[in-house]
């Protein structure tokens, strides 16, 4: 199934937290999939930060068809094409490249781009784009920013990524624009080296508990 854009953003307004993924290993995706999906946070975000991106896609597209993948870290027009050739529903890119946005465009593939002020939401707005990731997000002003951009931007769709712990995720979420937070502390990677999935699940169960409470 191929998804809309507004389809996603539903999906993670739902979720409220996408897991932020580096794998050394693909055939580590699948337990951790697993442990996801079992726990309440059937969604990932593969950056393309390793080699092992592309493999990992695959493998949750054809064992957890119900698990809805973003590719992350796109940085060029070849990640864009293998993401999409291996399976993502979707791409984030860390900033705002015109090239890349309008690619994915091309490809009918849902794209959030990243911003961090209002010349890249500008550009965004003018390619149609209505859903950003605000990233790194702790860096750039948070929270508060995030309330200063919405002025006068006051439609765009945001997923804050950067910075996000579980101290300040519900103060994100508090804004009724931030559609889903990013984060990686609870998918970190030596947790996931270590093949602790117990632990994630603990974590997952805990994050899931939070922005639910």
């Amino acid at each position: 199934m191929r998804y809309t854009t507004e389809q996603i953003i539903e999906k993670l307004r739902q979720l409220k937290v996408v897991p932020v993924i580096a794998l050394d290993k693909a055939e580590d995706i699948l337990p951790l999939a697993k442990t996801l999906s079992e726990n309440g946070l059937p969604v990932v975000e593969i950056t393309f930060r390793s080699e092992a991106a592309e493999e990992a896609i695959k493998l949750v597209k054809a064992n957890y068809p119900e698990v809805l993948i973003a590719a992350g870290t796109v940085l060029t027009k070849e990640q864009v094409l293998t993401a999409k050739n291996a399976g993502a529903d979707c791409i984030v890119t860390p900033g705002f490249n015109p090239t890349i946005v309008k690619y994915c465009q091309a490809l009918g593939l849902p794209v959030t781009p990243g911003v961090n002020n209002p010349m890249a939401i500008e550009a965004a707005l003018e390619l149609g784009i209505q859903a950003v990731k605000f990233f790194p997000a702790e860096a750039s002003g948070g929270v508060k920013m995030i309330k200063a951009l919405l002025g006068p931007y006051c439609n765009l769709q945001i997923m804050p990524t950067g910075g996000i712990s579980p101290q300040n995720i519900n103060d994100y979420l508090a804004i009724p624009n931030v559609v889903a937070c990013g984060g990686s502390w609870f998918v970190e990677k030596s947790l996931i080296k270590a093949q602790k999935w117990e632990e994630i699940g603990k974590l997952v169960r805990e994050i899931v508990e939070l922005v639910n409470s």
